[in-house]
């Protein structure tokens, strides 16, 4: 019986082949890239060498070492002057004086808020201040000086008087266009009820609503109660305010009565709905 013939007996040989070394499986062909196994002999990304690190370390180091060693050490950054802005009745001597700011001291290690501190418990007229260091060897001082909307006569002295009730200063003339307190209100309940800062200030909120039209001819704002403020204009006018309430409103209620009663003497807006003027 004849044998397979040489085709069959070259299959019967023929051993299928396996995949590639290379390829991949159906698993690894689906599975993410960042989760595929290497494959067997392939290189390992490299990783930083340790000479590498260790001279990025030194660097490192040097530099922070010298970034501190210039802020603290050396001579370059350090307060050397001080600059004053933003002074009108204050001189620039004075604010110096009181900020005794550390000359020669490393510009960063300068305590800012301890130089604010000192200068708003030694100058009372100073509202606010901003103390920045300016590179590389400046103190700025930004002052805001309080600004008098009342004054308050005793004996031959004025003492001013600010938006928020501060009485800041005391001056031997009074300050233009200020208008000045009297408190008559020795026999007034009012007195015994709110008391004196009380009072004090609801003439600063009356004093506060005026507009500058207005207030700049105001000489003098009387307290006789709570209810019973005055305002003594020029010209021998005087003006009915009542209480501090509705400030904003008896203002522009004011305002329009001085334009259209220009020959009145007498005008009352202690209730702004029905405003009156009258005199001539």
């Amino acid at each position: 019986m004849a044998g397979p013939s040489t085709a069959r007996r070259g299959e019967q040989q023929r051993v299928p082949a396996g995949p590639p070394a290379d390829s991949e499986g159906p698993e690894e062909r689906f599975r993410p890239r960042w989760l595929r196994l290497p494959r067997p002999g392939a290189r390992l990304p490299g990783r930083p060498r340790r000479r590498t690190l260790i001279v990025a370390t030194v660097l490192i180091a040097l530099l922070v070492g010298f970034g501190t060693w210039a802020l603290y050490g050396s001579d370059w950054l350090r307060a050397e002057q001080v600059q004053v802005r933003g002074t009108d009745v204050l001189t620039v001597r004075e604010v110096k004086a009181a900020a005794e700011v550390p000359l020669g001291a490393p510009l960063a290690s300068v305590d800012t808020d301890g130089i604010a501190a000192r200068l708003a418990d030694r100058l009372r007229r100073i509202k606010s201040v901003e103390v920045e260091r300016s590179w590389p060897d400046t103190i700025s001082l930004n002052v805001t000086e309080r600004q008098p909307v009342l004054v308050v006569q005793k004996g031959g002295k004025f003492r001013e008087v600010d938006d928020r009730g501060v009485r800041f200063a005391t001056v031997g003339i009074a300050p233009r266009d200020v208008p000045r307190l009297e408190m008559d209100a020795a026999d007034s309940p009012s007195l015994r009820r709110f008391g004196i800062p009380a009072l004090n200030r609801a003439a600063v909120k009356v004093a506060t609503a005026l507009p500058d039209t207005v207030g700049k001819d105001v000489r003098v704002i009387r307290v006789r109660s709570y209810d019973s403020i005055t305002l003594e204009l020029t010209g021998g006018r005087r003006v009915e305010w009542g209480s501090e309430e509705h400030g904003t409103e008896k203002a522009k209620v004011l305002r329009a009565l001085l334009k259209a009663a220009r020959d009145a003497r007498h005008f009352d807006v202690s209730v702004p709905s029905a405003p009156a003027a009258s005199g001539s």
